[in-house]
């Protein structure tokens, strides 16, 4: 056996199986590499895209909550001014409807005020009447004097 000979036959070999797998193996190897590399990177920009919406959304997000806590805070401040606001209106309808019945209640008072003192002034007047004929002590004819009645009750 001879060493070079075999040397050059491995090496010749060599070079073919080399030579295979650079024509045969290897391009779509790299081409898989490339490709998975490209999907990676892409991945990867996706990420910080995805990234960079998420924290645009949060700040949107917290955005619209800050709108909707302050328009809920309008919402109550204006809630409770109109509370306050049919509280006055009751009161003044209150206080009106109280003037009212005071207004009523007085002119009551005012008609039987005024029907006591006519009731009174016919009692005056038989009183005055009957208190004549006693001292009379004769009959006064009520229909005779009824005009002297009536100025007499007038007067008083």
């Amino acid at each position: 056996m001879n060493i070079n000979l075999t040397m050059i036959g491995q090496a010749i070999s060599f070079a073919l199986f080399v030579w295979f797998c650079m024509k045969f193996v290897w391009p779509p190897l790299t081409q898989v590499m490339r490709d998975r590399q490209k999907q990676i990177a892409n991945g990867l920009e996706k990420a910080a895209l995805a990234e960079k919406q998420l924290e645009a959304a949060n700040s949107s997000a917290a955005t619209e909550l800050e709108e909707a806590k302050q328009q809920a805070a309008e919402l109550i401040t204006q809630a409770r001014n109109r509370a306050n606001q049919i509280v006055e209106e009751a009161k003044q309808q209150a206080s009106d409807e109280a003037d009212r019945i005071k207004a009523g209640a007085q002119a009551e008072i005012d008609q039987e005020i005024n029907r006591a003192r006519e009731q009174l002034r016919a009692r005056v007047g038989e009183l005055a009447i009957e208190g004549a004929e006693k001292i009379l002590e004769t009959s006064v004819d009520r229909g005779a004097h009824q005009q002297m009645l009536d100025k007499l009750a007038a007067q008083l």
